[in-house]
């Protein structure tokens, strides 16, 4: 079964007069400095395309829910998405009104009145029966719509209230917003047919972290590249030394098994490195693939990276996911930009960003324009990328009893 998107015409039907139920990922970074400015708006930039498209159908209410943070269950006021609604109110030029919580019973007058055509619930996760996917807290929330769109991509591998169960109330009602149809559609040419020669690039700072997905990409890539903390147990389970480096025992021990592997060959470590006496202290040159003493790996090292883009450079897709170094500091950046340099630079290859880091880098190094797609889901595109499909997915595509 096709999973369906609010592009098609059936949708367009259905939406036409009636209220529409939408899940979007507003969870989105707060300025540290001042916890009422929304530091990255991104995630709700990603939603406004869907939401203007659901207006566009006729829609005669439009009820937006979202997750925000961590409040576990409870009412906890700084993770309020009352910026979010004002984010949303700017960006729209309509009035959007915020509800007390996610079932005030105000919710329902709010719904006969010809005003407020654009309702925000309160944080779901204000509820403890979001996270335990209750099914009666689910159908609550589905009272408050006629069709439900999903388009909440970096929550869709959460088996939630309202990202999994709610699909249980809206059968042939249920629909994918925008992003979520440009993510899967992006995902797929890297999880069903990608074009060969197919690379891929994993860095970041735990092998235990990522052990499903460079298991996963072991059995269709042409390479794998490995930078970031990441290296280290790969180099040290290869006999080498890596000083003070980031390196874990149960790291090291999953990197043999990983290196055990019939497909161990496509695995491309660093040669050479960046490292310092310090965390983040002065740079140290080490023009080898061992790190002695008390040195600490950072980067990977300029014959790595030319290396590394030279693998780039032939190929026609390209996963991205987990920086080189400490590329937070412009001293042990090089790696990471330089990666990102280059897949800028690709003509004729499919280039898939994901993971928060390599996201961040991304958009530092000014790039992103230049990238086929940018994952908006960390988490979940990881998981996608392992399992083919997620179960907020699975849920919308097929429905449940």
């Amino acid at each position: 079964m096709a999973l369906k998107f609010i592009t098609e015409e059936s949708f367009k039907t259905l939406a036409k007069d009636k209220k529409v139920l939408a899940r979007f990922d507003f969870n989105v970074p707060m300025d540290k400095k001042d916890g009422a400015v929304i530091a990255d708006t991104t995630r709700i930039d990603e939603a406004i395309p869907t939401i203007k498209a659901i207006l566009e159908a006729g829609a005669k209410k439009v009820i937006l829910m979202s997750h925000f943070g961590r409040p576990k269950g409870k009412v906890d006021m700084q993770y309020s998405l009352e910026p979010v609604a004002k984010c949303l109110a700017e960006k729209l030029g309509m009035e959007v009104t915020l509800t007390e919580t996610a079932l005030d019973r105000g919710i329902k007058t709010l719904l006969g009145l010809n005003e407020s055509k654009i309702i925000l619930l309160q944080n779901l996760r204000f509820h403890p029966e979001e996270e335990g996917n209750d099914r009666e807290f689910a159908r609550q929330l589905s009272t408050y719509g006629d069709v439900f769109v999903f388009d909440a991509f970096g929550a869709a591998h959460r088996k939630h209230a309202s990202t999994y169960e709610i699909n249980a109330f809206f059968k042939n009602k249920a629909y994918g917003g925008l992003l979520l149809k440009r993510e899967v559609e992006s995902l797929d040419r890297i999880v069903k047919d990608p074009k060969k020669p197919f690379v891929a690039v994993v860095g970041g700072a735990k092998v235990s972290d990522k052990i499903k997905i460079i298991e996963a990409l072991l059995i269709s890539v042409d390479k794998l590249l490995i930078g970031g903390a990441m290296a280290y147990p790969f180099l040290k389970a290869q006999g080498h030394t890596v000083g003070k480096s980031l390196c874990s025992d149960e790291d090291v021990t999953l990197a043999k098994r990983i290196l055990g592997m019939p497909s161990k060959n496509k695995i491309v470590l660093p040669s050479d490195h960046l490292c310092s006496l310090t965390f983040g202290g002065e740079p140290v040159d080490v023009g080898q693939t061992n790190i002695e003493g008390d040195l600490i790996g950072l980067d990977i090292g300029p014959s790595t990276i030319v290396n590394y883009n030279d693998y780039l450079r032939n190929a026609k897709t390209v996963l991205w996911n987990g920086p080189m170094g400490l590329f937070e500091n412009k001293a042990y950046a090089k790696g990471t930009l330089g990666i990102a340099k280059t897949l800028s630079e690709l003509k004729d290859a499919f280039t898939l960003v994901g993971g928060g880091d390599s996201v961040n880098a991304v958009n530092q190094s000014g790039l992103a324009s230049k990238m086929s797609h940018i994952s908006t889901g960390g988490g979940a595109s990881l998981e996608y990328i392992e399992n083919g499909t997620l179960p907020g997915i699975q849920a919308l595509k097929f429905g449940i009893d």
